[in-house]
């Protein structure tokens, strides 16, 4: 709807009509009344969500559901749009909707809604299902494998089917993965009846964060945003070299922000920016993997993170908060690497720019580039502040206030941008030349405002994703549904009744359409569910701890290197969302438990954010990397070398992984203060684009061989100092007794202390291993600290006795048990900082750099003699 500098009128010539079918809510787009069914279930579905998600059932006592309640509600809408929207095959263009499908999507959605129906029931005889209940979740699963197969594909269903066939046949099994096996009833009951499978945590978090979420990304779309970042950043930086290209690299940056998968990424974005790289100099190829390197990085990109930031809050434990402050630093630093890839390529083949509207003067740029920072960052930033102001004078009604300040805001931002606003179908027309600076970014200023509002719910006032989420969608939807008959009126022309028509229409588009996205992420968590359910039920889990320590003999570069190549194996074909569940269940496990027997104590959050980067390679990694594919039939080029040439560009998100792990200050754990942040930012920073540079094999020319050993050196030196410097000096001391009481109770708030446990697990297994604790606020007492953290105890001669662990605490999660001991805890020795070795890493830099300036003299020199000769 955005980014131009005119506007057309809203007339109504018509009498006004909303219409519900409006939106494709999937492959297939049927005729008549089935595509009123499928629009009006949608939109409904995102009713009953906004219902379970808003304060309105708490205030008046109705229409409160239980967490399987929702879950089982969720699912059935879910498999009931899969099976009617997707066909058996997807060639299959027939305009009517078979009956055999419609009573399958019945059936699916009853056996879906089963837990929800008859709650009471089933909680009578749980691990005893009746035979009705075993029929009903066999026909459920089914349904589910094939609703899967059809939305999905079939790399997840063959997964799915694979531990099934692993369940019922386990006792058959090689030695080294065999287990006890379990009935056909009580596998069923484990999968469909009960909160350890197909209903447990991941489709919960589906049903909880992620659809407001992706609802909240439908309807920015739906209102222009989407349009509105792309030339927002087209203006800013389309005129640079390789400008179009370093513009889908924040657009996609900015739709990431929003978006739940990579491919919608690459579909949202590349369509406009695709042809704007190819126009300016790249080849097909990369214009292409510029855009999944792009799309891909959206994905690791805070607030939503492809939906995995909400499901890590379950998983790890920590506050959504956290979670974003751990990602943070490692999303920054991809994303200005890839800025610095496109940038590099550009220089190599010597490109330009769009071409300018105005004389080219360094000024002018600096200050578009400035302006544009500011004018978005500014926004958000003032809706923040203003916001923290306001709760601090007036805390009982901060709320209140707030949201009436924001709605003025609105209204202010809108009429400022009235006079650039496009509403016709010209906003989402391809771009052909550089538009207009300051009319561009002043057209869409507003649409900051729900980001601003969701940022401060979950900052300032500290809300819950789930009700933050709430307020910032029901922000936008008032948004999507006056901003055209605002237009309207500011401007004096066209009828305000027509455009309240299309208005109101634009938020029942974006409502089916934020059904419609969600579709693919529910089918995928609940699917996902069954892998977690077969970990809980036979404990593969343990089966691929034994099977990594054995292939990499307790080496802890190897283990994780055969970490990331089965993530990269097993994400292969799966969405973002479905994607994180499987390697979380599977293989974070595996880091922490190894490391912590090779004196490796990884952070829990590190582990997960380890096995995320690389199950999200998949998308890129041919010969399945579905982003590849998809940006290679934007670019009319081949799929494979699209995905290698993807690949090379994303490196750094392969090196990034291993560092966090071997270096958790660059997850900003053991940082203090604003300085150590900003130092952590820069040298992860500048050692990315070493890395790129040795990767590219070019810093100011080509580099050579020698020059590229020393700058890999030099990155290792930034990303990792404690690599050079623990062989010299040791970097913790032991402390047990009274001293380890003392490390306990003086510790930084929330820090991550260095706890080492030994003895006997409730299998009889003997262990010694160390965990990262995190304490959480300080406390009078030791005992007091670490109860606070989840672990009750008592002091002996011997050290600490855990007497109870609290269930879903991160202790719990370490694998912490009631009857271990605390013999001893670590803290950092009184050495010279690490950061001390960035020194060295900045002299071998500019050595390196010395000397390529010394060799481009000496060539510009002899070019400038051979004319003369």
């Amino acid at each position: 709807m955005n980014g131009a500098n005119e506007h057309t009128p809203e007339t109504g010539t018509t009498t006004p009509r909303l219409r519900a079918a409006n939106v494709a809510m999937g492959l297939r787009v049927p005729a008549g009344r089935m595509a009123h069914v499928l629009a009006l279930t949608g939109l409904a579905w995102s009713v009953f969500q906004l219902w379970v998600a808003s304060p309105l059932p708490e205030w008046l006592g109705v229409g409160v559901f239980n967490e399987a309640r929702i879950r089982s509600l969720h699912l059935a809408f879910a498999v009931f749009l899969a099976l009617l929207a997707y066909p058996v095959l997807r060639r299959e263009r027939r305009p009517d909707i078979p009956r055999a499908d419609i009573v399958l999507a019945t059936l699916a959605a009853l056996s879906a809604g089963y837990l929800a129906l008859f709650y009471e029931s089933v909680s009578e005889h749980v691990g005893n299902p009746s035979a009705i209940e075993v029929g009903t979740a066999a026909i459920g699963l089914t349904l589910l494998l094939e609703a899967t197969r059809r939305v999905l594909g079939l790399p997840m269903v063959g997964l799915a089917l694979t531990l099934l066939i692993y369940i019922f046949f386990g006792e058959q099994m090689p030695d080294l993965i065999a287990h006890k096996g379990a009935s056909f009833s009580h596998t069923m009951g484990h999968l469909w009846l009960g909160t350890e499978g197909v209903f447990g945590v991941a489709l919960g978090v589906s049903a909880g964060f992620i659809f407001l979420f992706v609802l909240f990304g439908a309807l920015l779309e739906t209102a222009g945003a989407g349009s509105y970042f792309i030339r927002s950043a087209v203006a800013m930086l389309g005129h640079l070299r390789g400008g179009p290209a370093k513009a889908a690299v924040v657009a996609s940056a900015a739709t990431g922000l929003i978006s739940g998968s990579s491919i919608t990424n690459v579909v949202t974005t590349g369509p406009l920016t695709i042809p704007l790289i190819k126009r300016v100099g790249y080849s097909a190829e990369k214009a292409a993997a510029i855009e999944v390197a792009a799309s891909v990085n959206g994905q690791v990109m805070p607030p939503v993170m492809g939906a995995a930031a909400f499901l890590m809050v379950e998983y790890v434990g920590v506050p959504y908060v956290q979670v974003l402050k751990h990602a943070l630093i490692s999303a920054l630093v991809s994303y200005l690497g890839l800025m610095y890839i496109v940038h590099l390529e550009a220089v190599k083949a010597n490109m330009r720019g769009l071409p300018r509207r105005h004389s080219p003067r360094w000024q002018r740029t600096l200050a578009n580039i400035s302006l544009g920072v500011i004018g978005l960052a500014g926004t958000l930033a003032f809706v923040t502040v203003a916001g923290a102001a306001v709760h601090a004078v007036l805390p009982q009604i901060s709320f209140a206030v707030v949201a009436a300040l924001m709605l003025v805001a609105y209204v202010v931002l809108l009429r400022i941008s009235a006079p650039h606003i496009r509403t016709d179908e010209s906003a989402d027309a391809p771009i052909t030349a550089l538009p207009a600076f300051g009319p561009t970014l002043r057209s869409g200023l507003h649409f900051l405002l729900p980001v601003g509002a969701l940022v401060w719910n979950l900052v300032i006032e500290q809300l819950s994703p789930t009700r933050a989420a709430f307020w910032a969608v029901l922000f936008l939807a008032f948004i999507v549904l006056t901003q055209r008959p605002l237009l309207t009126w500011f401007r004096g022309e066209g009828s305000i009744r027509a455009s309240a028509w299309r208005g109101a229409q634009d938020l029942v588009d974006g409502m089916a359409a934020g059904a419609r996205n969600m579709v693919t992420v529910a089918i995928a968590t609940a699917t996902a569910g069954i892998i977690v359910g077969t970990v809980t039920l036979t404990g593969i889990g343990l089966v691929m701890t034994d099977l990594v320590t054995a292939l990499s003999g307790g080496n802890i570069i190897l283990m994780l290197v055969l970490v990331a190549l089965i993530c990269l194996v097993l994400g292969m074909g799966l969405p973002t969302t479905a994607n994180y569940i499987v390697v979380s269940s599977l293989m974070a496990p595996v880091i922490v438990a190894l490391g912590a027997q090779n004196g490796l104590l990884v952070p829990l959050i590190a582990a997960h954010l380890f096995v995320f980067y690389f199950g999200l390679m998949a998308d890129i990694t041919p010969p399945v990397g579905l982003a590849s594919y998809a940006a290679a039939s934007i670019a009319l080029t081949d799929p494979i070398k699209t995905g290698m040439q993807a690949f090379r560009y994303s490196m750094r998100m392969v090196l990034i992984p291993f560092m966090f792990v071997l270096n958790p200050k660059l997850l900003l754990i053991g940082v203090e203060g604003v300085g150590h942040t900003l130092l952590t930012l820069g040298s992860a920073t500048l050692a990315g684009f070493a890395f790129i540079s040795v990767n590219q094999g070019w810093l100011l020319i080509k580099s050579t061989g020698r020059e590229r050993l020393i700058m890999l050196l030099a990155v290792f030196m930034l990303f990792n100092p404690g690599m050079f410097m623990d062989p010299l000096i040791a970097p913790y001391k032991q402390l047990i007794g009274a001293e380890a009481e003392a490390a306990i109770v003086n510790a930084p708030p929330n820090a991550q202390m260095r706890v080492f446990l030994s003895g006997t697990t409730i299998e009889g297994d003997e262990v010694e291993r160390g965990v990262l604790l995190p304490l959480g606020k300080p406390a009078a007492s030791a005992t007091r600290r670490l109860a606070d953290s989840g672990v009750g105890t008592v002091i002996s001669d011997t050290g600490f006795t855990i007497t109870r662990v609290a269930f879903g605490s991160q202790a719990a999660k370490l694998g912490i048990q009631s009857g271990f001991r605390i013999d001893a805890v670590e803290v950092p020795s009184d050495r010279p900082a690490q950061e001390w070795m960035f020194l060295p890493a900045l002299a071998l830099i500019g050595w390196v750099i010395r000397q390529q300036q010394r060799r481009r003299t000496a060539l510009a020199e002899r070019a400038a003699e051979a004319p003369a000769a």
